[in-house]
Protein backbone atom coordinates (compact mmCIF):
# COMPACT_ATOMS: atom_id res chain seq x y z
CA UNK A 1 0.00 0.00 0.00
CA UNK A 2 1.38 3.47 -1.14
CA UNK A 3 1.59 5.86 1.87
CA UNK A 4 -1.58 8.27 2.17
CA UNK A 5 -1.37 12.07 3.23
CA UNK A 6 -4.53 13.70 4.25
CA UNK A 7 -5.67 16.66 2.35
CA UNK A 8 -4.59 18.79 5.17
CA UNK A 9 -1.01 18.10 5.33
CA UNK A 10 -0.60 17.77 1.60
CA UNK A 11 -1.94 20.85 0.79
CA UNK A 12 -1.08 23.09 3.24
CA UNK A 13 0.04 26.53 2.62
CA UNK A 14 3.70 26.64 2.41
CA UNK A 15 3.63 30.58 1.49
CA UNK A 16 1.10 33.55 2.87
CA UNK A 17 -0.07 34.03 -0.82
CA UNK A 18 -1.77 30.45 -0.41
CA UNK A 19 -3.10 31.08 3.01
CA UNK A 20 -7.33 30.76 2.69
CA UNK A 21 -9.34 33.22 4.20
CA UNK A 22 -6.74 34.98 6.32
CA UNK A 23 -5.84 37.97 4.18
CA UNK A 24 -5.41 40.67 6.64
CA UNK A 25 -2.77 38.39 8.56
CA UNK A 26 -0.68 37.64 5.86
CA UNK A 27 -0.42 40.82 4.65
CA UNK A 28 0.09 42.86 7.89
CA UNK A 29 2.73 40.26 8.57
CA UNK A 30 4.79 40.36 4.76
CA UNK A 31 4.70 44.48 5.31
CA UNK A 32 5.98 44.05 8.98
CA UNK A 33 8.85 42.10 7.38
CA UNK A 34 9.79 43.99 4.74
CA UNK A 35 9.90 47.41 7.19
CA UNK A 36 12.35 45.70 9.49
CA UNK A 37 9.21 46.32 12.37
CA UNK A 38 8.75 42.67 13.65
CA UNK A 39 8.04 42.01 17.18
CA UNK A 40 9.71 39.40 18.66
CA UNK A 41 6.09 37.70 20.34
CA UNK A 42 3.64 37.15 18.27
CA UNK A 43 0.25 35.60 19.42
CA UNK A 44 -2.31 33.90 16.88
CA UNK A 45 -5.77 33.85 18.25
CA UNK A 46 -8.90 31.71 16.46
CA UNK A 47 -10.48 28.74 16.42
CA UNK A 48 -9.40 25.52 15.53
CA UNK A 49 -8.30 24.41 11.54
CA UNK A 50 -7.99 28.21 10.24
CA UNK A 51 -4.25 28.21 9.91
CA UNK A 52 -2.72 29.86 13.13
CA UNK A 53 0.31 27.09 12.99
CA UNK A 54 0.35 27.58 9.66
CA UNK A 55 0.84 31.00 9.50
CA UNK A 56 3.63 31.00 11.80
CA UNK A 57 5.24 28.01 10.41
CA UNK A 58 5.47 30.45 7.25
CA UNK A 59 6.46 33.46 9.11
CA UNK A 60 9.25 31.31 10.73
CA UNK A 61 10.63 30.70 6.79
CA UNK A 62 10.23 33.62 5.55
CA UNK A 63 12.69 34.73 8.89
CA UNK A 64 15.47 32.58 8.06
CA UNK A 65 15.73 32.24 4.39
CA UNK A 66 18.09 33.45 2.17
CA UNK A 67 16.65 35.08 -0.70
CA UNK A 68 12.86 35.74 -0.04
CA UNK A 69 10.78 37.02 -3.02
CA UNK A 70 10.21 40.76 -4.02
CA UNK A 71 6.60 39.61 -2.46
CA UNK A 72 8.30 38.60 0.85
CA UNK A 73 7.40 35.06 0.04
CA UNK A 74 10.18 32.26 1.05
CA UNK A 75 11.93 30.88 -1.92
CA UNK A 76 11.55 27.54 -1.08
CA UNK A 77 14.75 26.83 -2.82
CA UNK A 78 17.80 27.93 -0.53
CA UNK A 79 19.39 25.67 2.53
CA UNK A 80 17.25 27.18 5.39
CA UNK A 81 13.52 26.51 3.16
CA UNK A 82 15.11 22.91 2.55
CA UNK A 83 16.03 21.82 6.01
CA UNK A 84 12.57 23.56 7.20
CA UNK A 85 10.73 21.36 4.18
CA UNK A 86 12.87 18.37 5.35
CA UNK A 87 11.61 19.20 9.13
CA UNK A 88 15.60 19.58 10.27
CA UNK A 89 16.21 23.00 10.72
CA UNK A 90 17.83 23.85 13.59
CA UNK A 91 16.80 27.36 14.12
CA UNK A 92 12.78 26.72 14.76
CA UNK A 93 11.39 24.76 17.43
CA UNK A 94 7.91 23.20 18.26
CA UNK A 95 6.48 23.17 21.51
CA UNK A 96 2.96 21.69 21.91
CA UNK A 97 1.84 23.17 25.23
CA UNK A 98 -0.61 20.54 25.67
CA UNK A 99 1.61 17.90 26.97
CA UNK A 100 4.58 20.16 27.75
CA UNK A 101 3.03 22.70 30.52
CA UNK A 102 5.27 22.27 33.38
CA UNK A 103 7.86 24.70 35.22
CA UNK A 104 10.34 22.22 33.96
CA UNK A 105 9.59 22.23 29.68
CA UNK A 106 9.39 26.10 30.13
CA UNK A 107 12.33 26.69 31.63
CA UNK A 108 14.16 23.74 29.26
CA UNK A 109 12.91 26.07 26.48
CA UNK A 110 14.55 29.27 27.98
CA UNK A 111 17.91 27.32 28.07
CA UNK A 112 18.07 27.20 24.35
CA UNK A 113 17.09 31.02 24.07
CA UNK A 114 20.71 31.41 25.55
CA UNK A 115 22.22 30.22 22.55
CA UNK A 116 22.73 32.14 19.40
CA UNK A 117 21.81 30.50 15.83
CA UNK A 118 24.95 28.71 14.33
CA UNK A 119 23.10 29.43 10.59
CA UNK A 120 20.29 32.22 9.79
CA UNK A 121 19.17 35.14 11.54
CA UNK A 122 16.84 34.25 13.85
CA UNK A 123 15.72 31.05 16.50
CA UNK A 124 11.72 30.63 16.48
CA UNK A 125 10.18 29.12 19.20
CA UNK A 126 6.47 28.20 17.94
CA UNK A 127 4.04 27.03 21.15
CA UNK A 128 0.88 25.62 20.15
CA UNK A 129 -2.09 25.63 22.58
CA UNK A 130 -0.58 27.99 24.73
CA UNK A 131 -3.28 28.40 27.04
CA UNK A 132 -2.86 24.76 28.45
CA UNK A 133 0.70 26.41 30.20
CA UNK A 134 0.35 26.23 34.04
CA UNK A 135 0.10 29.97 35.86
CA UNK A 136 3.60 28.46 37.18
CA UNK A 137 5.07 27.86 33.77
CA UNK A 138 3.22 31.47 32.46
CA UNK A 139 5.17 33.39 35.08
CA UNK A 140 8.61 31.28 34.47
CA UNK A 141 8.08 32.52 30.99
CA UNK A 142 7.33 36.05 31.69
CA UNK A 143 10.97 37.59 32.04
CA UNK A 144 12.00 35.80 28.69
CA UNK A 145 9.05 37.12 26.87
CA UNK A 146 9.45 40.33 27.72
CA UNK A 147 13.22 41.03 27.11
CA UNK A 148 14.17 38.01 24.91
CA UNK A 149 17.80 38.41 22.97
CA UNK A 150 17.47 39.96 19.30
CA UNK A 151 17.98 36.59 17.27
CA UNK A 152 14.72 34.87 19.45
CA UNK A 153 11.31 35.36 17.92
CA UNK A 154 8.35 33.72 19.74
CA UNK A 155 4.93 32.80 18.64
CA UNK A 156 2.53 31.75 20.53
CA UNK A 157 -1.00 30.04 18.87
CA UNK A 158 -4.25 29.84 21.18
CA UNK A 159 -8.13 28.60 20.44
CA UNK A 160 -9.18 30.25 24.05
CA UNK A 161 -7.61 33.71 24.30
CA UNK A 162 -8.87 34.46 27.86
CA UNK A 163 -7.46 31.48 29.51
CA UNK A 164 -4.44 33.22 29.02
CA UNK A 165 -3.03 35.68 31.58
CA UNK A 166 -2.95 39.46 31.21
CA UNK A 167 0.80 39.84 32.07
CA UNK A 168 1.37 37.71 29.00
CA UNK A 169 -0.86 39.45 26.41
CA UNK A 170 0.67 42.69 27.03
CA UNK A 171 4.12 41.48 25.81
CA UNK A 172 2.54 39.83 22.85
CA UNK A 173 1.11 41.53 19.58
CA UNK A 174 -1.93 39.76 18.93
CA UNK A 175 -3.46 38.53 15.71
CA UNK A 176 -7.21 37.92 15.54
CA UNK A 177 -7.71 34.86 13.07
CA UNK A 178 -11.27 34.47 11.40
CA UNK A 179 -13.68 32.07 10.62
CA UNK A 180 -13.05 30.88 7.11
CA UNK A 181 -15.78 32.07 4.53
CA UNK A 182 -17.86 29.35 2.57
CA UNK A 183 -17.15 30.60 -0.64
CA UNK A 184 -13.39 30.75 0.29
CA UNK A 185 -13.17 26.82 1.01
CA UNK A 186 -15.69 25.41 -1.52
CA UNK A 187 -12.56 27.64 -4.12
CA UNK A 188 -10.11 25.55 -2.18
CA UNK A 189 -11.48 22.57 -2.68
CA UNK A 190 -12.48 23.26 -6.12
CA UNK A 191 -8.58 23.92 -6.94
CA UNK A 192 -7.72 20.28 -4.99
CA UNK A 193 -10.43 18.88 -6.88
CA UNK A 194 -8.57 19.82 -10.15
CA UNK A 195 -4.92 18.71 -8.52
CA UNK A 196 -6.28 15.17 -7.85
CA UNK A 197 -8.92 14.74 -10.79
CA UNK A 198 -11.92 15.14 -9.23
CA UNK A 199 -14.97 15.88 -10.76
CA UNK A 200 -17.15 17.50 -7.92
CA UNK A 201 -20.70 19.19 -8.48
CA UNK A 202 -21.16 22.79 -7.02
CA UNK A 203 -23.71 21.73 -4.84
CA UNK A 204 -21.61 19.24 -2.78
CA UNK A 205 -18.59 21.49 -2.07
CA UNK A 206 -20.97 24.20 -0.93
CA UNK A 207 -22.14 21.72 1.86
CA UNK A 208 -18.91 20.04 2.98
CA UNK A 209 -17.70 24.29 3.59
CA UNK A 210 -21.25 24.80 5.45
CA UNK A 211 -20.57 21.30 7.72
CA UNK A 212 -17.08 22.67 8.26
CA UNK A 213 -18.32 25.31 10.08
CA UNK A 214 -15.27 28.58 9.82
CA UNK A 215 -12.65 25.60 9.91
CA UNK A 216 -10.96 24.52 6.88
CA UNK A 217 -9.12 21.73 8.34
CA UNK A 218 -12.44 20.28 9.05
CA UNK A 219 -13.53 20.51 5.84
CA UNK A 220 -10.28 18.82 4.27
CA UNK A 221 -11.43 16.01 6.85
CA UNK A 222 -14.46 15.81 5.50
CA UNK A 223 -13.42 15.90 2.00
CA UNK A 224 -11.15 13.19 1.49
CA UNK A 225 -13.97 11.01 4.00
CA UNK A 226 -16.54 11.66 0.90
CA UNK A 227 -13.40 10.98 -1.73
CA UNK A 228 -12.95 7.50 -0.74
CA UNK A 229 -16.54 6.91 -0.40
CA UNK A 230 -17.49 8.14 -3.81
CA UNK A 231 -13.70 8.11 -5.83
CA UNK A 232 -13.80 10.23 -8.74
CA UNK A 233 -16.70 12.11 -8.97
CA UNK A 234 -18.60 13.85 -5.68
CA UNK A 235 -21.82 14.52 -6.37
CA UNK A 236 -24.32 16.13 -3.96
CA UNK A 237 -26.18 13.32 -3.05
CA UNK A 238 -23.70 11.03 -2.17
CA UNK A 239 -22.23 14.01 0.32
CA UNK A 240 -25.81 14.40 2.08
CA UNK A 241 -25.99 10.45 2.02
CA UNK A 242 -22.56 9.91 3.74
CA UNK A 243 -22.89 13.31 6.29
CA UNK A 244 -26.59 12.39 7.26
CA UNK A 245 -27.78 15.81 6.39
CA UNK A 246 -31.04 16.75 5.54
CA UNK A 247 -31.27 17.79 1.96
CA UNK A 248 -32.59 21.26 0.80
CA UNK A 249 -35.77 19.39 -1.14
CA UNK A 250 -37.37 18.26 1.90
CA UNK A 251 -37.46 22.11 3.01
CA UNK A 252 -38.92 23.60 0.02
CA UNK A 253 -41.77 21.03 -0.32
CA UNK A 254 -42.61 21.41 3.59
CA UNK A 255 -43.04 25.08 2.33
CA UNK A 256 -45.11 24.21 -0.32
CA UNK A 257 -46.88 22.40 1.63
CA UNK A 258 -47.74 25.00 3.84
CA UNK A 259 -48.83 27.19 0.91
CA UNK A 260 -51.32 25.13 -0.31
CA UNK A 261 -52.50 24.13 3.04
CA UNK A 262 -51.76 20.48 2.37
CA UNK A 263 -51.80 18.78 5.77
CA UNK A 264 -51.43 14.85 4.43
CA UNK A 265 -48.44 16.47 2.51
CA UNK A 266 -47.07 17.65 5.23
CA UNK A 267 -47.63 14.02 7.24
CA UNK A 268 -45.84 12.17 5.02
CA UNK A 269 -42.85 14.97 4.43
CA UNK A 270 -42.26 14.63 7.94
CA UNK A 271 -42.78 10.58 8.19
CA UNK A 272 -39.98 10.33 5.44
CA UNK A 273 -37.86 12.61 7.48
CA UNK A 274 -37.82 10.01 10.30
CA UNK A 275 -37.71 7.45 8.74
CA UNK A 276 -34.53 8.11 7.35
CA UNK A 277 -33.11 8.48 11.13
CA UNK A 278 -33.01 12.49 11.36
CA UNK A 279 -33.30 13.94 14.38
CA UNK A 280 -36.29 15.71 14.93
CA UNK A 281 -34.20 18.81 16.91
CA UNK A 282 -31.72 18.95 13.64
CA UNK A 283 -34.91 19.26 11.65
CA UNK A 284 -36.54 22.04 13.48
CA UNK A 285 -33.13 23.71 13.17
CA UNK A 286 -33.23 23.18 9.43
CA UNK A 287 -36.62 24.32 8.97
CA UNK A 288 -36.05 27.83 10.85
CA UNK A 289 -33.10 28.10 8.86
CA UNK A 290 -34.99 27.79 5.72
CA UNK A 291 -37.70 30.23 6.31
CA UNK A 292 -34.83 33.11 7.27
CA UNK A 293 -33.80 32.04 4.10
CA UNK A 294 -36.47 32.86 2.66
CA UNK A 295 -37.15 35.63 4.42
CA UNK A 296 -33.68 37.18 3.50
CA UNK A 297 -34.50 36.27 -0.12
CA UNK A 298 -37.32 38.75 0.11
CA UNK A 299 -35.34 41.60 -0.99
CA UNK A 300 -33.18 41.18 -4.34
CA UNK A 301 -29.96 43.53 -2.17
CA UNK A 302 -30.47 40.89 0.92
CA UNK A 303 -30.05 37.34 -1.87
CA UNK A 304 -26.52 38.69 -2.24
CA UNK A 305 -25.88 37.36 1.31
CA UNK A 306 -26.90 33.94 0.83
CA UNK A 307 -23.97 31.79 0.68
CA UNK A 308 -25.78 29.55 -1.68
CA UNK A 309 -24.38 28.16 -5.44
CA UNK A 310 -26.32 29.54 -8.15
CA UNK A 311 -29.37 26.96 -8.70
CA UNK A 312 -30.24 26.45 -4.68
CA UNK A 313 -30.77 30.53 -4.72
CA UNK A 314 -32.50 30.38 -7.48
CA UNK A 315 -34.71 28.11 -5.93
CA UNK A 316 -35.15 30.24 -2.84
CA UNK A 317 -35.71 33.39 -4.68
CA UNK A 318 -38.54 31.74 -6.78
CA UNK A 319 -40.24 30.48 -3.32
CA UNK A 320 -39.99 33.46 -1.71
CA UNK A 321 -41.74 35.58 -4.17
CA UNK A 322 -44.75 33.29 -3.84
CA UNK A 323 -44.54 33.20 0.30
CA UNK A 324 -45.96 36.63 1.87
CA UNK A 325 -43.69 38.64 4.59
CA UNK A 326 -46.49 37.94 7.10
CA UNK A 327 -46.28 33.97 6.72
CA UNK A 328 -42.19 33.65 6.98
CA UNK A 329 -42.85 35.78 10.15
CA UNK A 330 -45.36 33.82 11.92
CA UNK A 331 -43.76 30.67 10.88
CA UNK A 332 -40.36 31.67 12.08
CA UNK A 333 -41.91 32.82 15.23
CA UNK A 334 -43.98 29.26 15.50
CA UNK A 335 -40.83 27.42 15.04
CA UNK A 336 -39.33 29.46 17.62
CA UNK A 337 -41.87 28.74 20.36
CA UNK A 338 -41.72 24.64 19.08
CA UNK A 339 -38.02 25.05 19.76
CA UNK A 340 -38.69 26.44 23.29
CA UNK A 341 -41.13 23.86 24.27
CA UNK A 342 -39.60 21.10 22.61
CA UNK A 343 -37.75 19.73 25.67
CA UNK A 344 -40.72 19.63 28.05
CA UNK A 345 -43.13 17.62 25.38
CA UNK A 346 -43.83 14.04 26.23
CA UNK A 347 -44.48 13.16 22.46
CA UNK A 348 -42.11 14.76 20.58
CA UNK A 349 -43.67 13.80 16.71
CA UNK A 350 -46.90 14.66 18.00
CA UNK A 351 -45.44 18.44 19.17
CA UNK A 352 -43.78 19.08 16.10
CA UNK A 353 -47.13 18.03 14.14
CA UNK A 354 -48.98 20.14 15.86
CA UNK A 355 -47.19 23.44 14.96
CA UNK A 356 -46.47 22.02 11.53
CA UNK A 357 -50.41 22.50 11.65
CA UNK A 358 -50.39 25.47 12.91
CA UNK A 359 -47.93 27.10 10.10
CA UNK A 360 -50.17 25.28 7.50
CA UNK A 361 -53.37 27.81 8.47
CA UNK A 362 -51.31 30.74 8.93
CA UNK A 363 -52.55 32.43 5.52
CA UNK A 364 -56.46 31.09 5.95
CA UNK A 365 -56.25 32.94 10.04
CA UNK A 366 -55.01 35.78 7.86
CA UNK A 367 -57.70 36.19 5.69
CA UNK A 368 -60.25 35.36 8.07
CA UNK A 369 -58.83 39.12 10.21
CA UNK A 370 -58.83 40.50 7.33
CA UNK A 371 -62.67 39.60 6.31
CA UNK A 372 -63.59 40.21 9.85
CA UNK A 373 -62.16 43.83 9.90
CA UNK A 374 -64.12 44.60 6.85
CA UNK A 375 -66.80 43.31 8.03
CA UNK A 376 -66.33 44.76 11.75
CA UNK A 377 -66.12 48.06 9.88
CA UNK A 378 -69.18 47.65 7.75
CA UNK A 379 -71.43 46.78 10.69
CA UNK A 380 -70.56 50.08 12.77
CA UNK A 381 -71.26 51.99 9.68
CA UNK A 382 -74.70 51.11 10.28
CA UNK A 383 -74.85 51.59 13.90
CA UNK A 384 -75.68 55.27 14.27
CA UNK A 385 -74.17 55.31 17.68
CA UNK A 386 -70.80 55.30 15.88
CA UNK A 387 -68.53 58.11 14.75
CA UNK A 388 -68.34 57.98 10.63
CA UNK A 389 -64.15 57.31 11.18
CA UNK A 390 -65.28 53.84 10.51
CA UNK A 391 -65.83 54.44 6.68
CA UNK A 392 -61.82 55.21 6.62
CA UNK A 393 -61.18 51.72 8.50
CA UNK A 394 -63.10 49.72 6.63
CA UNK A 395 -61.31 51.16 3.05
CA UNK A 396 -57.88 50.73 4.36
CA UNK A 397 -58.61 46.80 5.50
CA UNK A 398 -60.02 45.85 2.07
CA UNK A 399 -57.16 48.02 0.46
CA UNK A 400 -54.84 46.27 2.20
CA UNK A 401 -56.78 42.68 1.71
CA UNK A 402 -56.77 43.04 -2.30
CA UNK A 403 -52.55 44.29 -1.98
CA UNK A 404 -52.16 40.72 -0.14
CA UNK A 405 -49.22 39.01 -2.20
CA UNK A 406 -50.42 35.94 -3.48
CA UNK A 407 -49.61 32.67 -2.45
CA UNK A 408 -49.66 30.97 -6.04
CA UNK A 409 -49.75 32.45 -9.93
CA UNK A 410 -49.02 29.17 -11.57
CA UNK A 411 -52.54 27.13 -12.96
CA UNK A 412 -54.06 25.11 -9.91
CA UNK A 413 -54.56 21.71 -10.65
CA UNK A 414 -57.43 19.67 -9.89
CA UNK A 415 -56.76 18.39 -6.32
CA UNK A 416 -55.60 22.09 -5.61
CA UNK A 417 -59.53 23.66 -7.42
CA UNK A 418 -61.24 20.99 -4.99
CA UNK A 419 -59.12 22.50 -1.51
CA UNK A 420 -59.83 26.21 -2.51
CA UNK A 421 -63.65 25.49 -3.37
CA UNK A 422 -63.94 24.09 0.45
CA UNK A 423 -61.97 26.76 1.83
CA UNK A 424 -64.28 29.65 -0.02
CA UNK A 425 -67.32 27.57 0.95
CA UNK A 426 -65.85 27.73 5.09
CA UNK A 427 -64.94 31.72 4.34
CA UNK A 428 -68.65 32.08 2.94
CA UNK A 429 -69.73 30.15 6.61
CA UNK A 430 -67.47 32.06 8.91
CA UNK A 431 -68.44 35.82 7.20
CA UNK A 432 -72.03 34.69 7.73
CA UNK A 433 -71.18 34.02 11.41
CA UNK A 434 -69.20 37.28 11.98
CA UNK A 435 -72.47 38.98 10.15
CA UNK A 436 -74.81 37.28 12.48
CA UNK A 437 -73.18 38.04 15.62
CA UNK A 438 -72.60 42.07 14.34
CA UNK A 439 -76.58 41.85 14.74
CA UNK A 440 -76.95 40.30 17.84
CA UNK A 441 -74.67 43.20 19.39
CA UNK A 442 -76.39 45.96 17.68
CA UNK A 443 -79.66 44.63 19.15
CA UNK A 444 -78.60 44.24 22.56
CA UNK A 445 -77.24 48.06 22.49
CA UNK A 446 -80.57 48.86 20.93
CA UNK A 447 -81.81 47.02 24.09
CA UNK A 448 -80.13 49.25 26.14
CA UNK A 449 -80.32 51.80 24.96
CA UNK A 450 -83.99 51.89 25.95
CA UNK A 451 -82.99 50.76 29.05
CA UNK A 452 -81.99 54.22 29.89
CA UNK A 453 -83.47 56.73 32.58
CA UNK A 454 -83.93 60.31 33.11
CA UNK A 455 -81.75 61.20 35.18
CA UNK A 456 -84.37 62.78 38.07
CA UNK A 457 -85.09 61.97 41.52
CA UNK A 458 -88.05 59.76 40.53
CA UNK A 459 -86.30 57.70 38.61
CA UNK A 460 -83.29 57.37 40.59
CA UNK A 461 -85.63 56.17 43.73
CA UNK A 462 -87.34 53.87 41.29
CA UNK A 463 -83.64 52.26 40.66
CA UNK A 464 -83.06 52.02 44.16
CA UNK A 465 -85.63 50.16 45.34
CA UNK A 466 -85.19 47.63 42.24
CA UNK A 467 -81.71 47.51 43.49
CA UNK A 468 -82.77 46.56 47.31
CA UNK A 469 -85.28 43.94 46.06
CA UNK A 470 -82.20 42.32 44.34
CA UNK A 471 -80.53 42.31 47.51
CA UNK A 472 -79.03 39.17 48.22
CA UNK A 473 -78.88 37.63 51.46
CA UNK A 474 -75.96 38.43 54.03
CA UNK A 475 -75.70 42.14 53.03
CA UNK A 476 -77.50 44.17 55.76
CA UNK A 477 -80.18 45.46 54.02
CA UNK A 478 -81.20 47.59 56.81
CA UNK A 479 -78.66 50.28 55.62
CA UNK A 480 -80.13 50.33 52.39
CA UNK A 481 -83.77 50.87 53.46
CA UNK A 482 -83.45 54.05 55.94
CA UNK A 483 -80.72 55.90 53.34
CA UNK A 484 -82.14 59.43 52.08
CA UNK A 485 -81.35 59.69 48.36
CA UNK A 486 -81.74 62.25 46.40
CA UNK A 487 -79.57 64.17 43.31
CA UNK A 488 -77.55 67.13 44.05
CA UNK A 489 -79.13 70.30 43.83
CA UNK A 490 -76.81 71.94 41.19
CA UNK A 491 -77.27 69.50 38.46
CA UNK A 492 -73.89 67.63 38.90
CA UNK A 493 -73.56 63.58 38.66
CA UNK A 494 -73.54 63.55 42.43
CA UNK A 495 -76.28 61.00 44.53
CA UNK A 496 -76.63 62.49 47.51
CA UNK A 497 -77.04 59.59 50.50
CA UNK A 498 -78.33 60.58 53.92
CA UNK A 499 -77.52 57.52 56.53
CA UNK A 500 -77.89 56.33 59.88
CA UNK A 501 -74.16 55.60 60.84
CA UNK A 502 -70.45 55.28 59.54
CA UNK A 503 -71.15 51.61 59.07
CA UNK A 504 -73.99 52.16 56.60
CA UNK A 505 -71.82 54.89 55.10
CA UNK A 506 -68.74 52.26 54.64
CA UNK A 507 -71.22 49.15 53.19
CA UNK A 508 -72.93 51.36 50.63
CA UNK A 509 -69.70 52.96 49.46
CA UNK A 510 -67.69 49.45 48.97
CA UNK A 511 -70.46 48.54 46.90
CA UNK A 512 -69.41 49.16 43.32
CA UNK A 513 -72.18 46.77 41.80
CA UNK A 514 -74.95 49.33 42.93
CA UNK A 515 -72.75 52.71 41.82
CA UNK A 516 -72.13 50.72 38.09
CA UNK A 517 -75.69 49.95 38.05
CA UNK A 518 -76.57 53.68 38.53
CA UNK A 519 -73.46 54.90 35.95
CA UNK A 520 -75.28 52.95 33.22
CA UNK A 521 -78.51 53.15 33.83
CA UNK A 522 -78.56 57.01 33.67
CA UNK A 523 -75.81 57.35 31.44
CA UNK A 524 -73.60 59.17 33.60
CA UNK A 525 -70.21 57.66 33.45
CA UNK A 526 -68.62 60.36 36.07
CA UNK A 527 -71.29 59.68 38.99
CA UNK A 528 -70.01 59.96 42.63
CA UNK A 529 -71.93 59.44 45.95
CA UNK A 530 -72.44 61.87 48.69
CA UNK A 531 -72.36 61.05 52.14
CA UNK A 532 -73.87 62.34 55.39
CA UNK A 533 -74.49 60.65 58.88
CA UNK A 534 -77.44 61.88 60.49
CA UNK A 535 -78.05 59.84 63.95
CA UNK A 536 -81.80 58.40 65.02
CA UNK A 537 -83.44 60.60 67.40
CA UNK A 538 -85.37 58.84 69.99
CA UNK A 539 -89.11 59.39 70.85
CA UNK A 540 -89.26 61.61 74.39
CA UNK A 541 -92.75 60.16 75.32
CA UNK A 542 -91.04 56.41 75.06
CA UNK A 543 -87.67 57.52 76.10
CA UNK A 544 -85.57 55.63 79.19
CA UNK A 545 -85.99 59.26 81.48
CA UNK A 546 -89.85 59.37 81.00
CA UNK A 547 -90.05 55.02 82.64
CA UNK A 548 -90.91 54.21 86.27
CA UNK A 549 -88.61 52.29 87.80
CA UNK A 550 -90.62 49.01 87.42
CA UNK A 551 -91.25 49.55 83.74
CA UNK A 552 -87.50 50.12 83.56
CA UNK A 553 -86.69 46.85 85.09
CA UNK A 554 -89.49 44.75 83.48
CA UNK A 555 -87.51 46.57 80.39
CA UNK A 556 -83.96 45.50 81.11
CA UNK A 557 -85.34 42.09 81.97
CA UNK A 558 -87.19 41.08 78.80
CA UNK A 559 -84.65 42.34 77.01
CA UNK A 560 -81.95 40.45 78.73
CA UNK A 561 -84.07 37.19 78.44
CA UNK A 562 -84.41 38.01 74.90
CA UNK A 563 -80.94 38.08 74.37
CA UNK A 564 -80.31 35.06 76.73
CA UNK A 565 -83.33 32.22 77.09
CA UNK A 566 -81.03 30.03 79.57
CA UNK A 567 -81.51 33.33 82.28
CA UNK A 568 -85.64 32.13 82.30
CA UNK A 569 -84.72 28.91 83.24
CA UNK A 570 -82.06 29.92 85.82
CA UNK A 571 -84.50 32.16 87.58
CA UNK A 572 -87.49 29.49 87.73
CA UNK A 573 -85.17 26.79 88.95
CA UNK A 574 -84.05 29.11 91.87
CA UNK A 575 -86.73 31.51 92.03
CA UNK A 576 -84.97 34.04 91.53
CA UNK A 577 -86.14 37.61 90.81
CA UNK A 578 -84.79 41.18 89.66
CA UNK A 579 -84.04 44.03 91.81
CA UNK A 580 -84.54 47.79 91.01
CA UNK A 581 -80.96 48.78 91.85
Amino acid sequence: MSNFVVSARKYRPIRFDSVVGQGHVANTLKKAISSDHLAQAFLFCGPRGVGKTTCARILAKVLNCERPTSETEPCDECDSCKAFRENASLNVYELDAASNNSVEHIRALIEQVRFAPQRGKYKIYIIDEVHMLSTAAFNAFLKTLEEPPSYAIFILATTEKHKIIPTILSRCQIFDFNRIQVSDMSAHLRRICEQEGITPEEEALHVIAQKADGALRDALSIFDRIVSFTGDTLTYAAVIENLNILDYDYYFKITDAFLMEDTAGLFVIFDTILRKGFDTEVFLNGLAMHLRNLLVCKDSQTLQLMELTGNIRARYAQQAQLSPKSFLMTALSLVNDCDIHFKMARNKRLHIEIYLLKMAYINRMMRMQNTAAVTGAGAEKKNPNIVESGQNTAQNAANQQQNLPKAQERPLTGLEKIKQAKAQAQEADILANIKEQAKQELEQKAKEAALQFDFTDVNLALLWGEYLATLPDGINKSYYATAKVSLAEDGSEQVNLVVISTLAKDDISRNMGLLAKLRQRFSKPNLQFHFSVELLQQNTESSPAAMSPDEKRRLAENMLIEENPFVKDFKELFGLDFKNK
